[in-house]
């Protein structure tokens, strides 16, 4: 029994020691992907901040989908729809008149460049007989030629 008595410490020391080296490399890689993350969070937000500065014209239209969405998706109450259900009536009476005022002026302004159904009509037309009087030359051309 005497020789089982000093193994003992010695495979309790080695489990202590394998046990503080595991330890110490988890706490090192805890630590090295805490930084990590700290570094990449930054560039996020330097990154983001130098978007916004670009573009603040997207982030103001990304914060009002992101509102609009989110108004969507809640709950209205009574009180809600009698106090701003007026006020939602005439915001879409005025959104639908200023997508039909843009969709006229569009319209105008590619008609006044001669861009519309007559004229791609027309341009149809020419392109499919200028394809039917090649055709016909090359027939009347290969037809010239196998007389030859």
């Amino acid at each position: 029994m005497s020789d089982t008595a000093p193994k003992k410490p010695a495979t309790s020391a080695a489990t202590r020691g394998t046990m503080e080296n595991t330890y110490r490399s988890a706490k090192d890689a805890a630590g090295k992907a805490i930084e990590t993350t700290r570094g990449a969070a930054r560039d996020v937000v330097n990154q983001a901040a130098q978007s916004a500065q670009a573009n603040p014209i997207a982030v103001l239209a990304g914060g009002i989908a992101v509102g609009m969405l989110a108004g969507a998706f809640l709950p209205h109450s009574e009180q809600e729809a009698k106090l701003l259900g007026p006020v939602g009536k005439r915001l879409t009476d005025t959104a639908k008149g200023a997508a039909a005022a843009a969709k006229d002026a569009g319209k105008a302004e590619l008609d006044s460049l001669g861009l519309n159904k007559d004229a791609a009509r027309a341009q149809v037309g020419h392109v499919i007989n200028g394809v039917l009087q090649a055709l016909s030359s090359a027939g009347a051309a290969a037809a010239s030629k196998a007389k030859e």
